[in-house]
């Protein structure tokens, strides 16, 4: 039997996959949904909820993408290496490619599509992704590297706790349709942009009691309100993710007043603020 909230984890082989962007759809105000597709993406996995690959970006200038290399032995430390724009996202969704197939008496005939992969990308004014992805056309291109590592979901899980930031949406989306029909499912998010509460669809909206906290009524609301629920039952899981400093007093309030164990605990920072 797995132990309680155990997540089994899956290594992934490195790889850096060299994508075209087909489609750049506006989902909400705030978000804008970036399509691509390319050969790389064969066998592209992405499994756990909260899965991450880290996507390079083209330099506005020259348009160029650069990518981490490890420096020789030898080599001249004091040459300058091209900037690195790189920034960590959750995929959104997969689909894999899709073979043509002829008519049958019971189906239409389907074309062949290639994979595609979906990144939600924030829009929250200048920054390396938002100010390329306010932009984008199809034909751009991007370099995703990842994901390392998969986690699946906790296991003996009587209820989840989601918590978060714009940043965590699509995380947290795919948690709600990974997460088994009837599993009670709270979530307490703080959103700078009202406009960002449109985010979820229909479907994944009634997977939750979603409580939404406006940024512009002032700081330590997503504390404040996980304070409220009061003592969390022992079969609960608490995902979070957000601004890696505004998450240090939902950790310690979790893991210190309410003594909850490190493996029934899981939040990411997912962004610093100036960083």
């Amino acid at each position: 039997m797995p132990a309680p909230f155990d997540r089994p984890t899956t290594h992934h082989l490195p790889a850096l996959r060299h994508l075209t962007v087909t489609a750049v759809t506006r989902i909400t105000p705030v978000f804008a949904r970036v399509t691509l597709t390319g050969p790389d993406l064969d066998a592209f996995p992405t499994t756990g909820p909260d899965d991450h690959v880290k996507v390079f970006f083209p330099h506005p200038e020259t348009g160029d993408i650069t990518v981490p290399s490890p420096r020789l032995p030898g080599a001249d430390l004091e040459t300058p290496r091209a900037e690195v724009l790189a920034r960590d996202y959750t995929p959104r969704a997969f689909r894999p490619a899709t073979e043509a197939r002829p008519a049958t008496a019971d189906h239409p005939a389907t074309e062949a599509c290639p994979a595609e992969l979906y990144l939600d990308i924030l829009l929250h004014g200048t920054g390396v992704a938002s100010t390329w992805a306010a932009s984008a056309r199809p034909g751009d291109r991007l370099v995703v590297g990842g994901p390392r590592v998969s986690k699946a979901l906790p296991a003996d899980t009587g209820s989840v706790l989601l918590l978060g930031d714009e940043s965590a949406l699509p995380a947290i989306a795919r948690w709600l349709e990974q997460l088994p029909e009837g599993t009670p499912i709270t979530a307490l998010l703080e959103v700078t942009d009202a406009r960002a509460r449109s985010y979820f669809p229909d479907e994944l909206r009634m997977r939750a009691d979603i409580l939404w906290l406006l940024g512009e009524h002032g700081a330590g609301q997503l504390l404040a309100a996980l304070r409220g629920l009061g003592p969390l039952d022992a079969h609960t899981f608490v995902f979070g993710a957000g601004e890696a400093a505004a998450l240090v007093p939902l950790r310690q309030h979790l893991r210190k007043d309410l003594a909850l164990p490190a493996a029934q605990v899981a939040l990411n920072g997912y962004w610093k603020t100036d960083a």
